[in-house]
């Protein structure tokens, strides 16, 4: 009879109907030309850090998911931005929160190709830390002691490498002078400064506010007063190019989470912070204590500013030290043009 197929039609459209309104306003297909096939899921990285604020309770409050409705979130833990970025290279993770000198690396190792900063996420929180009778009062006392940094060529050590050669210009030991710049995992520090083997460390919260509530330190300056504006990035959010070409819709609904993420973390910085220790208890089976908690996030400025100006100048100065061969290009590196689309949409900062 007619009535059959005409009633097929109808209910072949009615499926078609439900089948669209599934999909998730947009983070479900991927904004290319062809009609390409619905996003199976975005694969977000972050560490357990205080400056990864907004990934540890986006992640807990479900903030990210619900930006992309019914598309999986697939979250990884890394402890150290080069591993993050090979899992970029290796088409293995689409966004990730990271610091500058890692996502400034992989932007120049492939030739300006494989990575965005789409964002800025944390600023500031690094501290120069005297043990208590080093004899170390300013900055200038630093010539000729045992200052402590990360991890050799991470961004403290640059900043610090810097400062004691350019700024003081005082040649390290391995140069003839008597200065010296010593690598040491943050944890590690602890020990040394309460055995009198460190007289300074120049170091990332909250390690900073641990040495000195657990050794005895002193701070004697905070980074962010060297710089022009006050400020510089410590963690961006670093995106794949090829995800952000294909899913720019993605990136917005991450975005528009992030932004707002930024907002609420600076309207209720407490409770942001025992939120973020919490879930870093969870993923490391250790909380900061309460005073250490308390000058640590004090001292982190949370912000969607990347301060392209501080990436660029992390840059120069890396060069100029002889950590990388080749003068830092990084025009592309930054854009924020999604950014600022939710921004104008109204999106508060």
């Amino acid at each position: 009879m007619p009535g059959k197929w005409w009633q097929t039609l109808v209910l072949l459209a009615l499926l078609g109907l439900v089948a669209g309104c599934g999909s998730p306003s947009g983070a479900s297909r991927t904004s290319g030309a062809g009609g390409k096939a619905a996003l199976a899921q975005v694969r977000l990285g972050y560490f357990a850090n205080l400056t990864h604020a907004q990934a540890l309770i986006g992640v807990a409050r479900g903030d990210f998911q619900k930006a992309f409705g019914n598309v999986p979130l697939k979250t990884m833990i890394f402890n150290a931005g080069p591993s993050a970025v090979e899992a970029i290279f290796a088409g293995e993770l689409d966004l990730t929160y990271i610091g500058p000198s890692p996502a400034i690396n992989a932007y120049v190792k492939s030739k300006g190709q494989a990575v965005r900063i789409v964002s800025g996420s944390a600023a500031n929180g690094v501290v120069i830390v005297a043990r208590k009778d080093s004899g170390i009062t300013r900055l200038e006392d630093l010539a000729g002691k045992r200052l402590a940094t990360p991890q050799y060529g991470n961004t403290q050590d640059v900043s610090a490498r810097n400062y004691v050669l350019k700024v003081l210009k005082q040649p390290l030991k391995e140069q003839g002078g008597a200065s010296q710049i010593l690598p040491i995992a943050n944890a590690e520090q602890l020990g040394l400064f309460k055995s009198a083997q460190l007289d300074a460390a120049w170091v990332p919260e909250p390690w900073g506010a641990r040495l000195v509530h657990e050794a005895g330190g002193v701070v004697i300056e905070e980074e962010r007063n060297l710089w022009p504006r006050k400020n510089f990035t410590v963690a961006v959010v670093l995106v794949s190019t090829k995800f952000l070409e294909q899913n720019p819709d993605a990136v917005m609904a991450f975005l528009k989470a992030h932004v707002a993420l930024t907002k609420w973390i600076n309207a209720e910085p407490v409770r942001a912070a025992e939120l973020v220790n919490g879930e870093m208890q969870k993923l490391t089976g250790k909380a900061l204590k309460k005073d250490v908690l308390a000058d640590a996030f004090a001292r982190l400025s949370f912000s969607t500013d990347p301060f392209p100006e501080s990436i660029q100048q992390f840059a120069e100065w890396a060069y100029a030290l002889g950590f990388t061969k080749e003068k830092p290009e990084l025009k592309g590196l930054v854009d924020l043009s999604l950014l600022e689309q939710v921004q104008q949409e109204g999106a508060p900062r």
